[in-house]
């Protein structure tokens, strides 16, 4: 569905006016890319002007002039790059002239002066030192190149390109456009894309037009494209380019393509090459025209700059970002941002990404492979990042990146340009508005409904977070629920390798957690005997997992506790520590449960829980309880009569399908065993996280990705799973705050100590007493309500209690040394004996 046109009907097109292809253009185009259309921020580095060839059109080549360099010094090529990461970009683009050391002596001389032999060489030494002093993703642009060349520049490029321009070998011969230009040989050109599809290179191409060329030998371009693509899968991008006569060269007088002609060529290209290609037009050589493009079916919009100029034509200034996103919109379209490699190669990067590009891939990445809108991430500094997320990411890049907020929904899109727009700048998406109805009539979500919130930006996002908000008003009034608890973890000391996890380990997890500890059952009853002082009404136990524990450790943690506290809600020991605990003693779990009921247990977290779905949990913790195994675990404890806590811990290998299979989860066990009382969406802290230090995860969520969990959450779970928590200690306050405007309707728990999130590298408070818990309920217009963990009221002495409480004592964690545990013979992997046993 949605494939081109064969090559006999391609052709067909050469007497068709662009608007009669048009509308087919834009439903392809819909049926491929929804209403998303991308580009990529980036900085322009020429990194020389000089090349062998003479094009007839080109004022980017030049010879060399006497007192200049020939290339950028590595000094200014950083300063640009350096100055394009300040302002958010992505992408460095490196253009130069075609292998100028093979006509130009000054050349040869300074490359031999800097110690390299070719232009390639160093042009891979500048692209390596951008990628790794600035994060900037290089795509180079070098010209013809071999199988050894790109080769060597994939190890330190995540995107190459090369305008194939034209397969017209005779704009090549005397008076031709290309004449006197041995690298604008087509049959060259054409070698080098395939070298490109050979080395498993994203590669970027296109054609130029308006340089003498018909109709016809445009589209045997597209057609010569697209078969090299179809060998290979590696072109994720195809550029429309419009020649631009240019004073001082020998096209000056040549006539410039008509705007109509441009716009049949983008609906040629997109009927030609399908619904599912990347077709980009420029939009600075368009001027004030550039939103018509939509219309002919375009996708994308390629390398914007807030930094540079168009160093290729400068006299076009790019579109101010604002402006780009107006445009866009006026079509009924959304603008996001991209990295210089498309989504679909970050999804498959082993196979498209040198292993030492993926990281830097990555730590710009969100969860489609698009860009980050912004440098918020989770556990950071509020004031560090944004002071004020939801506004802050709202206006990221004069709103084009996709956060609106609700306010943005009111007035009307200023029309950019000429023509009428063939859609409603309004509306939102069919998908997302199909998903908002099925909330609004009661009928449930299925996974590509999910899907497709998930995936919501610019007004979909907007539509999203309201609906969300006015379920959460319908359904939970304007109350904001809250508990006073202790958290307790009871030992860093863990055997299981769970690749997100810094509590246990990480570079410089040593400097958050300590050093290795176990807490005495004494300590562990103090510590709730404190909590009850300062008015607690549960105590949260999670740890690690030592090797030498049996589920005899959490049983007596339990007996413990009540013996001294029985009116204490234990709230303990994730479905890991169950499941471990119920083996080691080969006991079958709802024996186990109801053990530990008997001693004193009222109710589980929802925690290693992590992504249900185990093609991501193959990824992230491979030897920790599998998704059916989660699932027994709690299905059992409804049925011992034990509630539980739902969780996800979303941001890093993952992506908007397994959000959606983990919710869907979620709700067919509630469905079944009614047990659960809450989701709590946990953004992945990902600072001193192993996975991410070993370059195999992204930097977190994304902000709108925050958000649209809670939101989401909402709209799926009901009216199964009916509270929405926001983790206050992920987010932080502000982002917390956003997440009670997006559907959210509990704040969580006061704390009083926490050190899983810390141990990753969150910086914010370890508690968040009552007094502050109300001020940042009041300040979004809610009304605040301690609860206990069931949902209850708790005892007015409870809450009095909970104020103007004293300072805790510092708590005692002595070395895991002390307790002269025995590590046994066999130690229990959940995961892997799942794996082995074909589950």
């Amino acid at each position: 569905m949605g494939e081109g046109l064969a090559s006999v009907e391609a052709f067909e097109l050469v007497d068709e006016p662009w608007d009669s292809l048009a509308g087919e253009a834009r439903r392809l185009r819909e049926l491929g890319h929804g209403r998303l259309v991308t580009y990529s921020p980036k900085v322009f580095i020429p990194l020389t002007k000089l090349c062998r060839d003479v094009c007839g059109y080109c004022t980017f080549a030049r010879p060399p002039r006497r007192g200049e360099r020939a290339y950028m010094s590595e000094e200014e090529v950083l300063e640009v790059a350096r100055a394009g990461a300040a302002a958010g970009c992505r992408e460095a683009l490196f253009t130069l002239g075609d292998k100028p050391e093979l006509r130009y002596r000054v050349a040869r001389n300074e490359l031999a002066v800097i110690g390299c032999s070719t232009t390639l060489e160093y042009l891979a030494r500048c692209a390596r030192l951008v990628l790794d002093e600035t994060g900037l993703l290089p795509h180079v642009n070098p010209g013809v190149l071999s199988l050894d060349d790109t080769l060597a520049l994939r190890e330190v490029s995540a995107s190459q390109g090369l305008m194939l321009e034209t397969t017209a070998a005779r704009l090549a011969e005397r008076g031709g456009p290309h004449w006197a230009s041995p690298d604008k040989v087509p049959a060259a050109r054409l070698a080098t894309i395939e070298a490109a599809g050979e080395a498993r290179v994203p590669f970027t191409t296109g054609i130029l037009i308006g340089i003498g060329e018909t109709r016809r030998e445009r589209l045997e371009a597209l057609v010569s494209i697209r078969e090299l693509h179809e060998r290979f899968g590696h072109v994720q991008e195809v550029i429309v380019q419009n020649f631009r006569a240019k004073p001082g060269t020998r096209m000056a007088a040549a006539p410039e393509p008509p705007l109509e002609e441009l716009l049949w060529t983008c609906a040629a290209a997109r009927l030609v090459l399908g619904a599912h290609w990347n077709i980009q037009a420029p939009p600075n050589l368009s001027y004030a025209d550039f939103p018509r493009l939509l219309d002919a079916g375009i996708n994308d919009w390629g390398g914007v700059s807030p930094v540079t100029v168009d160093h290729v034509n400068p006299e076009a200034p790019w579109p101010e970002l604002g402006r780009l996103a107006e445009g866009t919109r006026s079509r009924g379209l959304e603008l996001a941002p991209r990295l210089t490699v498309y989504p679909d190669y970050v999804a498959e990067r082993d196979r498209w990404l040198d292993a030492t590009v993926t990281p830097h891939v990555l730590a710009l990445a969100d969860g489609e492979g698009l860009a980050r809108e912004n440098e918020w991430a989770a556990g950071a500094p509020e004031g560090s990042q944004l002071d004020n997320p939801s506004s802050r990411a709202a206006a990221s890049f004069k709103g084009a990146p996709g956060l609106l907020p609700a306010a943005s929904l009111q007035g009307k899109d200023a029309q950019v340009g000429n023509g009428s727009a063939p859609e409603a700048s309004r509306s939102i998406s069919p998908p997302v508005a199909e998903a908002l109805a099925k909330v609004r009539e009661e009928v449930e979500l299925a996974e590509d409904d999910i899907t497709e919130l998930f995936r919501a930006r610019g007004h979909d996002f907007a539509a999203v977070v309201a609906a969300a908000d006015a379920l959460r008003r319908e359904v939970s009034g304007d109350a904001v629920t809250y508990v006073v608890t202790r958290n307790i973890n009871y030992t860093n000391v863990c055997y299981f390798r769970c690749g997100f996890c810094a509590f246990s380990k990480g570079k410089l997890a040593a400097n958050l957690r300590g050093a290795p500890y176990l807490v005495p059952l004494d300590e562990i009853v103090r510590r709730c005997e404190e909590a009850w002082e300062r008015g607690g009404t549960e105590v949260c136990l999670q740890g690690g997992i030592h090797p030498a524990f049996t589920g005899d450790f959490y049983v007596d943690i339990c007996r413990a506790i009540k013996e001294v506290l029985p009116d204490l809600h234990v709230h303990a020991f994730s479905a890991l520590e169950v499941w471990q605990g119920a083996a080691t003693l080969e006991l079958p779990l709802i024996d186990y449960l109801a053990r530990l009921k008997a001693a004193g247990l009222a109710s589980l977290p929802g925690t290693a829980a992590e992504i249900l779905d185990d093609e991501i949990r193959a990824v992230i913790c491979p030897d920790k309880v599998t998704t059916g195994q989660w699932l027994e675990v709690h299905e059992t404890a409804h049925e011992v009569g034990l509630r539980s806590t739902t969780t996800i811990m979303f941001g890093h290998v993952d992506g908007p399908q397994n959000w959606a299979r983990h919710l869907l989860r979620l709700r067919e066990q509630q469905q079944c065993s009614g047990g659960f009382t809450e989701f709590v969406p946990l953004p992945f802290v990902h600072m001193e996280a192993p996975i991410y230090l070993q370059g195999r995860a992204r930097r977190g969520p994304t902000f709108r990705e925050s958000v649209l969990m809670h939101a989401v959450g909402r709209l799926a779970l009901h009216p199964w799973i009916t509270n929405i928590q926001a983790s206050w200690v992920k987010l932080g306050v502000a982002g917390a705050q956003a997440a009670l405007r997006a559907g959210a309707n509990d704040l969580g728990g006061t704390l009083m100590n926490e050190s899983i999130s810390r141990a990753a590298g969150a910086s914010h408070g370890q508690e968040l007493p009552p007094e502050a818990m109300e001020a940042a309920i009041r300040t979004v217009g809610r009304t605040p309500r301690q609860r206990t963990t069931l949902y209850g009221e708790p005892p007015p002495e409870r809450r009095q209690a909970s104020f103007g409480a004293p300072p805790l004592a510092e708590p005692l964690n002595p070395s895991i040394n002390d307790a002269g545990l025995k590590r046994p013979p066999r130690l229990v992997r959940p995961g892997l004996a799942a794996a082995a046993a074909g589950r």
